[in-house]
């Protein structure tokens, strides 16, 4: 026969996708084993989980005979024990995750404003003419900020695109449901943009504040 459909997620499978024996036939020809490794139970309630598994745990001493004061041999789980795993696992991974993010806007930070730093290098003639044309500090400095922005924009949408991508192949290939919310990927491109504006900020103050006479000299 065909079970209702049910479904299922990450961690418990699909119980869709199973096949159900009858108990003896699966022990002995399909696994070879004449032990019982697990053993589902469902309480009539919610408020009667506690009782069912003191119940239950009773019967498996009794039947396992195990003397008063000795451990048991068997362990006994129910759903709650299993979501609040599955919480601290989940917890785990987004402070990992949290971590790698952390790291990230700095590292590419730096890598800006190294490329800044040498490109106000090169441009040191330049800013000089612009200067002697009547360019003020001001003009100089929104001028390597909007640069340092535009920048790490384009490495923001670069980023984006990856990911956006990297889910749609996950949920044609694996199947996993997955969601891009419009307003996190505006999240993340104002972020970069801001990213790009604070390691900017030294690369282009110290464009605006050259000397004239200097940088007109600078070969």
């Amino acid at each position: 026969g065909t079970l209702k459909a049910k479904g299922g997620g990450p961690g418990l499978g699909n119980a869709d996708e199973q096949i159900l024996v009858p108990f003896n036939t699966g022990r002995f020809r399909l696994f070879g084993n004449d032990r019982l490794n697990d053993i589902m139970a469902l309480a009539s309630a919610d408020s009667t989980v506690p009782d069912a598994m003191a119940e239950i745990q009773s019967a498996l001493r009794h039947a396992h005979r195990i003397p008063q004061g000795r451990p048991d041999d068997f362990t006994i789980r129910n759903q709650s024990d299993f979501l609040t795993t599955v919480g601290e696992t989940t917890a785990v991974f987004t402070l990992l995750l949290a971590g790698i993010a952390a790291v990230s806007p700095l590292v590419g930070g730096i890598g800006i404003m190294n490329i800044m730093l040498v490109s106000v290098t090169e441009r040191t003639r330049e800013i000089g003419i612009r200067r002697a044309l009547g360019a003020r500090r001001h003009d100089i400095l929104l001028q390597f900020l909007a640069e340092a922005s535009f920048l790490s924009l384009a490495g923001g949408v670069f980023g984006v695109t990856i990911g956006v991508t990297t889910a749609r192949v996950i949920t044609n290939l694996a199947r996993w449901p997955t969601q891009v919310q419009p307003q996190v990927v505006l999240l993340a491109l104002g972020f970069a943009s801001l990213v790009g504006v604070f390691f900017g900020w030294y690369p282009a103050r110290r464009a605006a504040y050259l000397d004239v006479i200097e940088s007109l000299r600078y070969e």
